[in-house]
C-alpha cells in the first residue's frame, strides 16, 4: 500500500516540478501576459493537435478504436448528472444570480488537457493512458464549449446571442481536429509516412511540459490574498474533488471495461477547473476574477488529491 502511495506522489512530483519551473521563471522575469498567451496557443493550437493526432494513430488499430468510441458515452452521463446536480447546490448555497451559471459550468467540466493529460501520462505512462484520455477530452470539450459556454454567457452583463457558428468553431477546435483525423486514417486503415509521424511525436511531444509550465506562470500571476474560501468555492470543490470522481466510479466499477480506462476516467472527472473558464467570462462579461480564482484554488488542491484518489483506486483492484 506504502509503495502505491509512493508511485502516485512521485508522478505528481514529476508535474510539480514543472510548475515549480514556470512560477521560478516567472518570478524572475522570464514571462508576463503575453509569454503565457503564447504558450496557450502553442499547446492548443500546434503541440495539442499534433499529440492528438499521433497518438490515436500510433496507439490504436481499427478494431480497439471501434470498440472504445461508444465509452464516450460514460463522460457524457457523468457531466449531464454533475450538471443536473449543479443546479440543486447552486439553489441550497444561495449562489447569488451573477455567479449561477459559471458556478454550474466549474461544477461539472474537468481541466482535462492542462492538468488532466500531464496528470494521467505521469501516472500510468502514455502509450497505455493516452487513448482514453483523449476519449475522456472529446467528451468534456464539446460539453464545455456548448453547454458550459451558454451557462456563463448567461451571467455576462451584455446581450447573448447565440451564434452556431462560433459555437461550432470552438468546440471543432484544432485539438479535437487532431482527434478527428487520427480517427479517420485510423478507420480508413491509412498510414502516413514515418517522417510526418516522427514530426508528429516530435511537436506532440511539448505538450505536457508547455502545460505545466502554463500553470506555474498562471500559479505566480495569482495574488495569494484573493484565495479566499467561501460558499461558491467550497461547492465547486466539492463538485470536482468528491462528487465527481464518486459518480464516475459508480458508471465504470461495474462494467467490464479495461482498468486502466476506468482509472483514467476517474482521474479526469475529478480534474480542477478549466483552464478556458475565466477567459469566457471575461469575453462575455461573467465574474473572470471569480473563475480564476477557483482555476487556482482547485489546481493547486488537486496537487493533494491526486494522490489520495491513485491510492483509493490501487486499493480497488
Amino acid at each position: 500500500m506504502l509503495l502505491l502511495f509512493a508511485r502516485s506522489v512521485a508522478g505528481v512530483v514529476e508535474i510539480l516540478l514543472m510548475i515549480a519551473l514556470g512560477y521560478l521563471l516567472t518570478n524572475l522575469g522570464w514571462f508576463n501576459e503575453s509569454a503565457s498567451k503564447l504558450i496557450a496557443r502553442l499547446v492548443t493550437q500546434v503541440a495539442l493537435p499534433a499529440y492528438m493526432a499521433y497518438t490515436i494513430i500510433s496507439k490504436f488499430t481499427f478494431k480497439r478504436l471501434i470498440n472504445t468510441l461508444p465509452d464516450l458515452r460514460f463522460p457524457v452521463v457523468s457531466m449531464m448528472i454533475l450538471f443536473g446536480v449543479s443546479i440543486i447546490v447552486a439553489k441550497v448555497l444561495h449562489i447569488k444570480k451573477s455567479h449561477k451559471g459559471l458556478f454550474e459550468s466549474m461544477f461539472f467540466n474537468s481541466n482535462t488537457v492542462f492538468v488532466g493529460l500531464p496528470v494521467n501520462v505521469a501516472l500510468f505512462g502514455a502509450a497505455k493512458s493516452l487513448p482514453y484520455v483523449l476519449v475522456y477530452y472529446m467528451a468534456n470539450t464539446t460539453i464545455f464549449w456548448t453547454l458550459g459556454v451558454y451557462l456563463i454567457q448567461r451571467d455576462g452583463q451584455g446581450d447573448y446571442h447565440f451564434s452556431l457558428g462560433q459555437t461550432l468553431k470552438k468546440v471543432f477546435s484544432p485539438p479535437l481536429l487532431g482527434f478527428m483525423v487520427g480517427v479517420v486514417l485510423v478507420l480508413l486503415k491509412i498510414q502516413l509516412p514515418k517522417f510526418i509521424m516522427a514530426d508528429l511525436n516530435y511537436i506532440g511531444g511539448l505538450t505536457v511540459p508547455l502545460s505545466m509550465i502554463f500553470i506555474g506562470i498562471a500559479i505566480a500571476n495569482v495574488d495569494l490574498r484573493d484565495l479566499t474560501i467561501n460558499r461558491g468555492s467550497l461547492g465547486i470543490l466539492f463538485g470536482r474533488f468528491i462528487l465527481a470522481p464518486a459518480l464516475m466510479s459508480l458508471l465504470v466499477l461495474p462494467t467490464g471495461m479495461p482498468v486502466m480506462m476506468k482509472q483514467v476516467f476517474i482521474i479526469q472527472s475529478a480534474m480542477p477547473v478549466m483552464t478556458n473558464a475565466p477567459v469566457v467570462s471575461k469575453l462575455y462579461g461573467a465574474d473572470s476574477s471569480f473563475a480564476a480564482v477557483m482555476v487556482t484554488e482547485s489546481t493547486l488542491l488537486s496537487l493533494l488529491v491526486i494522490p489520495i484518489l491513485m491510492l483509493l483506486l490501487n486499493a480497488s483492484h
